[in-house]
């Protein structure tokens, strides 16, 4: 998908003479960015009458509270462990509360601006024309071009409120948020594991030899022991989620599950839902899309899976993520399981924005659903592709409530793929979750890359799986597609089913995962303990004993989750 900017809609009449508002207002800035991102140059300034389509997001009532309830609710031992809040509970902590809601409202009334309810009560929608926007907000409206990328864009380096307003917003998008192209989790083509050596490392029980070469669902079933029984929980489903016009196959996830799930209905299919005018257009099928798709509804036995098309009609690749993400805190229930391989450089991404997708994560996680994202396929950096002189973490991998996933290759031994991305977020701290298995695996770190990271950002991946040459059906042809996408969408099939077990055993599903992966969950994942990440001219990364910035926690190991959930 190329990003489309700022959504504009241009009056064909004269220009309207525009009132000032009816008292005056003291403005303070409250957002301000020094330039546009790299690659931006401006290009005119957009006609007054222009109509800009802008969201409000009010402060929530206890955003911290949220945080403490989800950590409550996610961490072994604790009371209300697995006892997931509701829809309406969460409310209770994400509502804006009264006074917010009705200063933001009569300072928008008293701009003659009428709003409209946002996807979530976090938010209200406005339309303003560029003139009353320039004058409410103190700004300056200017027209962006992104050549590269193809993307024109309004937007304004800074921008003011009244001081009555201020304390209840927390800011208003896409101001000064520049449009950035989600980047996929894969590189099209066969890498081979080059760390064969059984006389250290015996190569597991049944796994053969030619999955070093060919990832398939056999593969991974015998290196994960995952299962091949059918689920049969309905409660249970996974979500898919697709940006960048990757789309999937019905056509050739049935060829698929013929060659490689023969045991299998092939029949067998995934549901289709779109968002902000997504199709998927079967005749075009994506690499990406028969990825993701193939690899949960071919390794997630009878798991309902749903397919989720973002489109372009919303302004940009991050406003896709948000508007998802709403739409599942919108539904009455949320999905189960949640997995993504898009993402993006942390370094293009507000803080404000990046903030408010990651809290929005943890309304859904408070409610039970496991959320998983790629780390990416650049090692220690960011994808961007220039040159970097200090390492460049990802994003969302950065948020402490969801589980990233980076990417082995090989099975005797299983070893860090080089291309699994890993490092420490810029943005978030690190979470106490984690905190002493990094800190162990810092200091045997020791100097190894000192300066080039920030050692008190939250650390990822948090687990990994194998991501190399999986054997994908698209547009009727067997590729080899590797990276963190491929990894990802696994390990969460690999929770569905889990999720399945506990559902028939009368018990919660495993909600946010990684207080339990970093506790007792730990001894259910195989501890990867070579191979590196390279990447701005350094090695990168190693992997170690226990976690590291290149494989986490380790690879799963389903028989040994079903002991640690007390399922076996």
């Amino acid at each position: 998908m190329v990003a489309a900017g700022l959504l504009v809609f241009s009056f064909s009449f004269l220009t309207v003479v525009l009132c000032a508002p009816l008292a005056h207002e003291t403005l303070h800035v409250h957002d301000t960015r020094s330039a546009a991102p790299p690659g931006y140059t401006t290009s005119g300034t957009p006609h007054p009458d222009t109509v800009l389509q802008l969201r409000v997001a009010l402060k929530q009532s206890n955003p911290q509270g949220l945080v403490d309830k989800l950590y409550d609710v996610s961490t072994p031992g604790s009371v209300n462990y697995r006892k997931f809040l509701s829809k309406a509970e969460v409310e209770n902590y994400t509502s804006p509360s009264v006074e917010s809601l009705a200063a933001v409202t009569a300072w928008l009334d008293r701009n003659d601006v009428k709003t409209v309810p946002g996807a979530t009560g976090q938010w209200l929608n406005i339309e303003v024309p560029v003139a009353k926007a320039n004058t409410m907000l103190d700004a300056e409206f200017s027209t962006f071009q992104h050549a590269d990328m193809g993307i024109t864009a309004i937007r304004t380096l800074t921008y003011s409120v009244p001081a009555s307003v201020k304390p209840h917003i927390d800011f208003i998008f896409p101001a000064t948020v520049f449009p950035v192209k989600a980047k996929k989790s894969f590189v099209n083509v066969n890498i081979s594991s080059s760390h064969h050596n059984a006389s250290t490392h015996s190569a597991r029980a049944s796994v053969d030899s030619s999955c070093d070469d060919a990832m398939t669902p056999a593969c991974l079933q015998a290196l994960y022991n995952i299962p091949t029984t059918p689920a049969t929980q309905k409660s249970n489903n996974l979500a898919v989620s697709s940006f960048v016009s990757s789309f999937a196959s019905k056509t050739d996830l049935k060829s698929f599950l013929g060659q490689f799930r023969p045991d299998m209905s092939s029949s067998t299919q995934f549901s289709l839902q779109t968002i902000d005018g997504g199709v998927n257009d079967e005749s075009q099928a994506s690499v990406e899309g028969s990825l993701d798709t193939q690899y949960t509804v071919g390794i997630a036995t009878n798991v309902p899976t749903t397919f989720f098309s973002v489109g372009s009609n919303n302004g940009g690749d991050l406003t896709g993520f948000l508007d998802l993400v709403n739409s599942f805190i919108a539904q009455d229930t949320a999905p189960t399981v949640f997995t993504t391989s898009f993402g993006f450089p942390e370094a293009l991404v507000s803080q404000d924005l990046a903030m408010n997708l990651c809290n929005a994560y943890a309304q859904l996680g408070a409610r039970g659903t496991s959320i998983f994202f790629s780390s990416g396929d650049s090692g220690v950096d960011d994808g961007e592709g220039d040159e970097c002189t200090v390492f460049r973490p990802t994003f969302p991998s950065g948020c402490p409530f969801v589980t990233v996933v980076g990417a082995t290759q090989g099975t005797a031994p299983e070893v860090a793929a080089e291309l699994s991305s890993g490092g420490f977020s810029n943005l978030f701290p690190m979470p106490k979750y984690q905190s002493a298995a990094v800190a162990s695996y810092l200091k045997t770190l020791g100097t190894t890359n000192a300066g080039l990271f920030n050692k008190t950002g939250r650390a990822y991946p948090d687990v990994s799986a194998a991501g190399i040459s999986y054997q994908v059906t698209i547009n009727g042809t067997v590729t080899p597609v590797s990276g963190t996408s491929a990894s990802t969408p696994l390990f969460a099939s690999v929770v569905a089913l889990l999720n399945d077990r506990l559902i028939s055993a009368g018990q919660s599903t495993m909600g946010f995962l990684n207080p339990f992966l970093y506790s007792t969950g730990k001894s259910a994942l195989n501890d990867i303990t070579e191979g590196s990440n390279p990447g701005c001219s350094t090695s990168g990364f190693p992997a170690a004993s226990g976690w590291d910035p290149v494989t986490g926690l380790g690879t799963p190991d389903f028989d040994k989750f079903l002991s640690a959930l007390k399922l076996s």
